[in-house]
């Protein structure tokens, strides 16, 4: 396991502790965390359906949806092709009829 950088001075000379972490330059000291766990792989978005989606896939909603902010409606069937996905609420990034739009998986199914 390799020492972490001190999260105040960002500088890698630390002391370790039983349970804690300890700069030697500034002296702060914080608890030892648990190793993260992103080495087990990347985020899995998957559709309606439970087919697994990956970039540059082109996707179809599966119902009409109303556009927050505006009066618009996107309707049930359309395509939108070459998706990114991204981390947060709102899993897909794409372009509708022009506009970027952001959509949620689970009103979506691949095309």
């Amino acid at each position: 396991m390799s020492k972490p950088a001190c999260p105040m001075c960002e500088m890698d000379d630390v002391l370790d502790h039983a349970d804690r972490w300890e700069c030697v330059t500034c002296g702060h000291e914080w608890p030892r965390e648990a190793e993260p766990v992103e080495a087990a792989g990347a985020r899995v978005v998957k559709d309606a359906y439970g087919t697994v989606l990956a970039d540059g896939d082109s996707v179809t909603l599966i119902k009409d949806l109303k556009l927050k902010g505006s009066s618009q409606v996107i309707k049930g069937g359309t395509k939108a092709k070459g998706i990114r996905l991204g981390d947060g609420d709102h899993e897909i990034s794409c372009k509708i009829d022009g506009s970027a739009i952001g959509l949620k998986a689970c009103f979506v199914k691949k095309a």
